[in-house]
């Protein structure tokens, strides 16, 4: 995996292979990101997965609204502004992000291997790992409290000895951009355009700080998923939750959106850019023809305001397509004239 070493304060997540220290053996990685994997997809059905519906998609209506923000708490450096009207079509939307139960059922269909998989390691946070898997595990020199695990996958999202076993409901994690695409194509779907996603999120509020309003925790509620506690040392889980949530954990936003905030970071169909006045134009932008790194949105349960509130609906941050990690999942789109095994639409 590779890419950039991260900004200061940039995100709590590392991007890609990120430099490790010489405090334990390097970890492998490739010299260079391969092709996306190609996917055979079964002429059958998609299996059917137990409640929730996590297939369960929301049509969304799209028109114009103000995407970005100018926010005191905000990374202008990310590109979070200018505020800028944009216009999307009508699209459905996943309700909530691909859970492991779905993303088992796409692998044991298709023979799928995931990047992380292939790679022979992803990043998990230290705070997750026994003392001897932390011991052994190089870490990178920005973000000391992540560790790179040989052995890590979806299928063990703290390394050997660990599964996903009781977290059928959980979002996937370690995901790359390749993986998501794989599946979405699977499953007849696509990634969201970072636009569709952003629309998605605020759930019909204008230019509102997270999906449900301006206040973090109205009236005292818990409305999503993140760090809760003093970063990266002491997780209160004030809010239920250590780890991952289930995707239909907390209220959903206007649109019937479960965790659009916090729990795991999303991928989206777009290159990463901060110049939106070239690389976006104001209806169904799709970001730059080309780049090196594709945009996330939404934050995860690592995210803290002390180093990265981007939890908020305008907040977003980059990774190398081979990337992911711990907290790194999806979930899918579909353009409304796109049917059952359409599969790619007008993006990825």
């Amino acid at each position: 995996m590779s890419a950039p070493e991260p900004r200061p304060r940039r995100c709590c997540a590392p991007r890609g292979a990120a430099a490790l220290s010489d405090a334990a053996a390097p970890l492998p990685a490739p010299a260079a990101p391969p092709p996306a994997p190609s996917v055979t997809v079964p002429a059958v059905t998609a299996p059917s997965v137990t409640a929730p519906d996590v297939d369960r998609m929301v049509t969304l209506p799209g028109g114009e609204f103000l995407m970005g923000a100018d926010d005191a708490e905000g990374f202008p450096e990310d590109g979070e502004g200018p505020v800028r009207p944009v216009r999307v079509d009508a699209f459905r939307l996943d309700a909530y992000a691909v859970s492991n139960d779905r993303f088992a059922a796409f692998a044991a269909a298709t023979g799928y291997v995931t990047d992380a998989e292939r790679i022979g390691w992803s990043y998990v946070f230290a705070g997750f790992l026994r003392a001897e898997l932390r011991r052994v595990s190089p870490r990178p020199e920005h973000t000391p409290w992540w560790c790179g695990v040989k052995g890590a996958s979806w299928r063990a999202p703290e390394g050997p000895g660990s599964s996903a076993d009781g977290r059928g409901d959980h979002p996937v994690v370690h995901t790359s951009w390749n993986d998501a695409r794989a599946y979405a194509r699977w499953a007849g779907k696509r990634l969201p355009t970072e636009a569709e996603w952003e629309y998605a999120a605020r759930g019909g509020l204008e230019q509102r700080r997270y999906p449900w309003g301006d206040e973090l925790d109205p009236d005292g509620e818990h409305r999503c998923n993140i760090w809760r506690g003093v970063f990266p040392t002491k997780n209160t889980a004030a809010d239920g939750y250590r780890g991952t949530a289930p995707v239909d954990a907390f209220e959903p936003n206007g649109f019937g959106l479960y965790n659009m905030s916090g729990n795991v970071w999303e991928w989206c169909a777009d290159w990463w850019s901060t110049d939106h006045a070239t690389a976006r134009p104001a209806h169904n932008p799709q970001g730059p023809p080309t780049g090196s790194a594709k945009v996330v949105r939404g934050g995860s349960h690592l995210c803290h305001d002390s180093y990265c509130n981007r939890y908020r609906v305008a907040a977003r941050t980059a990774d190398a397509v081979d990337g992911g990690g711990g907290h790194t999942g999806f979930r899918c789109a579909r353009s409304l004239d796109e049917g059952p095994g359409a599969g790619g639409g007008r993006t990825a």
